[in-house]
């Protein structure tokens, strides 16, 4: 049977109002969240991680009274029988073999390492990671832009609207850590599968010239729901589009952030199939062109596939070669699973692109000189709005120093490092990611709107 857990939360409102309050303070500074509403935030939170929240003031019964523990059994569908006899005539008896332990919280800092250690879910510490919002667990929307043309995406909470725009190989899923915490801290977030990948249609037949930039930003999917300017936030593939789309659609975007990817302005007098050919860190991208090739590669084994992809920044070194005959040259044949990724986060990654395939993903690097040509002929100018450029240190292909300039065509830049971050950025390092996002949104929109 799959573990489950249960937090029996002993808390009668205004009979202890100060404790709770102190509680309630702290959890918001160590997960970021927004001040205000601070038992439902709380218990949101809970809720993220736990499978039941079960308050005493709702239930009529304390902690430890039989009756509460009776009360979770039932309601997670275990047979008390398996849960073992727990003689429950004083907190201090209640049993750790049996699954179940009394915190007192006569200091704050100890009761919330003693509950991080015995239930596993972290709420203190440096290397916190963020509460991620699961497949299952979040609002899932279509839009079809027109017919054939769907777009899949997860939505959560409500506020300023905030796009989120993945990269290659991912998928919606990437912003699994960005996307609660960002609705906590009181913005309506969407989060795209983008052209050709997971449940979003890609052109039919691979055709490459629908992936040019006016489709890829494709503004009749903001119109559907209502949403007449957006922050855009994007990653990879996603950066370079939110940086194409502040340049050419300025009127529809209120800010712009990137994760690794600056702004690559076209160059008139190189083709960019020539520039790619001079930078022997893209040279993967060479390799994507010929359709067909890398698909079967990357297709062949895909947890593979994945596992030598999706490396974090002390990983990275060991996985990739010097220079790459193939999509997946590695030096080693044995390849674990990453650091960032759970068993549960690669099983989700491999049945998105075992129904999708590579294709479409593909397909962006496909479109490079179209998109060049493209960028040409619109009229150049500055990104006016308010943009944020996040950097990591330990990227092996978007060097920071690649960024070195960009205030010269975007004035209103905010800077952002990680130094211990490698490409994926958003799994990598998450707290530190939403840190930056978050601290960077809110001066951007101001503080979020009180409730009623």
């Amino acid at each position: 049977m799959a573990a489950k857990k249960a937090v029996l939360f002993n808390f009668w409102g205004v009979v202890v109002p100060s404790r709770p309050a102190g509680v309630f303070h702290k959890l918001e500074e160590l997960h970021n969240l927004a001040s205000g509403d601070r038992p439902a935030r709380l218990l949101c939170l809970l809720g993220s991680n736990f499978d039941l929240v079960l308050q005493s003031c709702r239930s009529g019964h304390r902690v430890p009274e039989v009756a509460m523990f009776n009360s979770a059994l039932d309601q997670l569908g275990i047979p008390s029988q398996q849960v073992g006899g727990v003689p429950l005539r004083a907190t201090q008896q209640l049993s750790p073999d049996a699954g179940m332990e009394a915190v007192l919280v006569e200091n704050l800092e100890v009761a919330l390492r003693k509950l991080a250690h015995f239930t596993g879910v972290q709420a203190v510490g440096a290397e916190s990671r963020p509460i991620t919002c699961c497949p299952d667990q979040v609002s899932h929307g279509y839009v079809t832009l027109r017919p054939g043309v769907r777009t899949h995406y997860v939505e959560m909470g409500s506020g300023p609207p905030v796009l989120l725009c993945h990269g290659f190989p991912e998928s919606w899923y990437s912003w699994r850590y960005q996307i609660p915490a960002l609705a906590a801290a009181g913005f309506r977030v969407l989060a795209l599968d983008m052209k050709g990948y997971g449940e979003s249609t890609a052109p039919p037949g691979g055709h490459t010239h629908k992936y040019n930039p006016e489709t890829q930003c494709d503004l009749s999917f903001w119109s559907s729901k209502s949403i007449p300017q957006v922050t855009l936030v994007g990653h990879d593939w996603g950066g370079a589009l939110v940086w194409t789309m502040a340049r050419y659609f300025p009127e529809r975007i209120r800010a712009v952030a990137s994760l690794n990817t600056p702004l690559f302005p076209p160059d008139p007098s190189k083709p960019a199939s020539e520039k790619l050919k001079a930078l022997p860190a893209f040279d993967y991208q060479i390799y994507f062109q010929k359709p067909g090739v890398a698909e079967a590669e990357l297709e062949n084994d895909l947890e593979r596939t994945f596992n030598i992809f999706f490396s974090s920044g002390r990983e990275a070194v060991d996985r990739l070669s010097e220079r790459r005959g193939s999509a997946l040259e590695v030096r080693t044949s044995q390849i674990p699973r990453s650091s960032m990724l759970t068993e549960a986060d690669l099983r989700y990654y491999v049945g998105r692109f075992r129904g999708s395939g590579f294709r479409g993903p593909l397909n962006w690097y496909r479109n490079n000189q179209a998109n060049w040509k493209w960028m040409c002929s619109q009229p150049t100018g500055k990104v006016a709005v308010p943009a944020l450029m996040v950097t990591a240190g330990k990227d092996p292909v978007l060097l920071p120093a690649m960024s070195d300039g960009m205030e010269d065509l975007v004035p209103n830049l905010s800077r952002g490092y990680i130094e211990d971050s490698g490409h994926w950025t958003q799994m990598d390092k998450p707290a530190e990611t939403n840190n930056i996002l978050i601290s960077w949104l809110r001066e951007t929109h101001g503080p979020p709107a009180p409730k009623l």
